[in-house]
Formats: C-alpha cells, sequence, structure tokens
C-alpha cells in the first residue's frame, strides 16, 4: 500500500473517531482533506524548512492545489526523505468560505521520529480567515532518520 494511501486512510480514520463537536462544545463543519508531499532535507539541530505541494479535496469532490513551505522549529535532527502529510479540514460552523480559503499561515506544534520508518503528528490552526483547524493533528509518514519536536508552520498560497 502506499504511503499516500497509508495516511489517507489514517487520517480518514481519525475524523470517523473526533466526531464534530469541540471540548468547548462549538460545532464545526468538515471541509474536506488536506494532503501534502513534504520536501526531505536534513534537520539543522533547530529548525528547518521545507516546500510543500499540496492538494485540497473538498467534501464535495472539488480540487484545489497549494504550495508553500513547513517550517518547523525546535529540536529537528536528521536525514528524511519526503514526508506526506494529511490533515481533515474543519471550520466553526456558519463560517463562510470560498475558493482557495486555505491559503494563509497555520501555526501549532509538531513532533515526529524516524528510524527507517516513522511517524508524526502535526496540530495546526490559521489560514488567511484564521478559523481554519487542520484536525486536530495530521498522521504523517516518511522515511528517514529522524528526531524532531517543537513548533511548526505551514505557509499555503494557491498553485499557480
Amino acid at each position: 500500500m502506499s504511503r499516500r494511501i497509508q495516511v489517507s486512510a489514517a487520517v480518514i480514520a481519525v475524523a470517523l473517531a473526533s466526531g464534530t463537536a469541540t471540548a468547548s462544545g462549538e460545532t464545526r463543519t468538515r471541509l474536506g482533506i488536506l494532503e501534502c508531499t513534504v520536501e526531505g532535507g536534513i534537520g539543522l539541530i533547530v529548525g528547518s524548512n521545507r516546500k510543500a505541494d499540496c492538494t485540497f479535496v473538498h467534501k464535495d469532490g472539488a480540487v484545489e492545489k497549494y504550495s508553500g513551505e513547513l517550517s518547523k522549529f525546535g529540536l529537528d535532527i536528521g536525514v528524511t526523505d519526503n514526508a506526506y502529510l494529511g490533515w481533515i479540514v474543519f471550520t466553526p460552523a456558519g463560517s463562510e468560505y470560498g475558493a482557495h480559503s486555505l491559503a494563509g499561515r497555520y501555526v501549532g506544534i509538531s513532533a515526529a521520529g524516524a528510524l527507517g520508518i516513522g511517524l508524526g503528528v502535526n496540530a495546526l490552526v490559521g489560514g488567511s480567515t484564521k478559523n481554519i483547524g487542520l484536525q486536530p493533528f495530521s498522521i504523517e509518514g516518511k522515511t528517514g532518520l529522524n528526531l524532531a519536536a517543537g513548533f511548526a508552520s505551514l505557509t499555503l498560497e494557491p498553485h499557480r
């Protein structure tokens, strides 16, 4: 099974288990699934910046392409091949969104490790309207030798 399919299956499983209400009781609307391929590279102890190519599939099946950068600040040591990340995208119920609503900057926390095959989690919120959540973590699949933990930011812009 390909890594992209494994990541997608894990994201869908998390979505089914997580429901659509927050801890404060606020209802959320699921917009779709965001999948990104992040270039591999070398962690520089205090952080890294890697290019990302992303595809957002709306719940109605429409597709949007994004490009961007995933930055990590904190412990990031090692070497990895491309990483595959996937998030379930939510927004508060009643929020308006349109084409390329995911453009913007997301911030949060990140933890990942790889010894041959690895996994990671990334909890991020933000976007152009600051109310889009990338549910509540992503499943990250990668290969290499790496240990990373700290703060993360993902900047997305419509792919040209």
